[in-house]
């Protein structure tokens, strides 16, 4: 597991890294981080404009190459786009940072919205996985980084002060669980698989269920605030480096208490722990 604050090591370029939901928040900063890293860039990301000012803004401090690739991950044919360019060779990482929230009382959110949620969070994480993993492989280099969420771990717990979730949540702990174990299925690989599980983070992300970005080409923050940006992607970039499967920025212990959930899986399946 990572720490906030472990450092600013980013994974060795060169290479092209793909980062999705870079029009804002903790997208963006990625994006940034690894642009001064001297990483060549694809941004995804449904708002054009705030794509084309990130790309333009990057190319010009960083000196790297930054393409943009405006697309909704929650619609077929966008998605399939963005997965065949995800298969080319000359991306080495992966940054699946797109999703929503659909948050709400179960029986009152949106069915359409729900599966929107479904469609971005579990479906697309999932299709460029797969996309990048195999010619990754063939390469002998790569990584993916996939971002879920501390509520994957809220599981029963009521609303108020968290949000109303029980779609949202069940997606995470999917994100949770898939990277997991497919770093397991890859650990004798040269693949560095992580998930990145951030608390509240100060970004824009609760200024909308999902069903529309936020307007406008100025980054917001939204009303509860939250961990940095910059925090949140420093954790993350630091704990790829040093080979860390689960990253939780700002967790105490987070070794410990990653070895807690392992023994409490075990304890679940009635197996003992080999």
């Amino acid at each position: 597991m990572g720490t906030t604050g472990a450092g600013s090591a980013e994974p060795t370029g060169p290479g092209t890294a793909v980062v999705t939901g870079a029009s804002s928040g903790i997208g963006t900063r990625y994006a940034e981080r690894l642009a001064e890293a001297g990483w060549d860039l694809v941004l995804v990301a449904r708002r054009a404009q705030r794509l084309d000012e990130l790309a333009g803004r990057l190319r010009e401090s960083a000196g790297i190459a930054v393409e943009t690739l405006v697309a909704d991950l929650g619609v077929p044919e966008d998605l399939a786009r963005t997965a065949e360019r995800v298969t080319e060779d000359d991306v080495a990482l992966l940054v699946n940072n797109a999703g929503i929230n659909g948050y709400g009382y179960f029986h009152e959110v949106d069915p359409a919205l729900l599966t929107r949620v479904l469609n971005v969070n579990v479906t697309a994480l999932t299709v460029l996985s797969r996309a990048a993993v195999p010619g990754m492989l063939a390469r002998g280099r790569g990584a993916v980084v996939n971002v879920a969420s501390r509520l994957a771990f809220a599981g029963s717990l009521p609303p108020d002060p968290l949000p109303r979730r029980a779609v949202y949540g069940g997606t995470k702990g999917y994100v949770v669980t898939f990277t997991r174990t497919l770093a397991a299925e890859l650990a004798d690989s040269p693949l560095r698989i992580q998930v990145l599980c951030p608390g509240l983070t100060a970004t824009e992300f609760h200024l909308t269920t999902g069903e529309e970005s936020v307007a406008g080409q100025e980054q917001q923050v939204h009303a509860e605030g939250g961990m940095p940006v910059d925090e949140v992607v420093t954790a993350s970039l630091a704990a790829l480096e040093r080979g860390d499967v689960v990253c939780v920025p700002g967790l105490a212990n987070p070794e410990e208490a990653l070895e807690r959930l392992v023994d409490a899986e075990v304890g679940m399946r009635g197996v003992p722990r080999r």
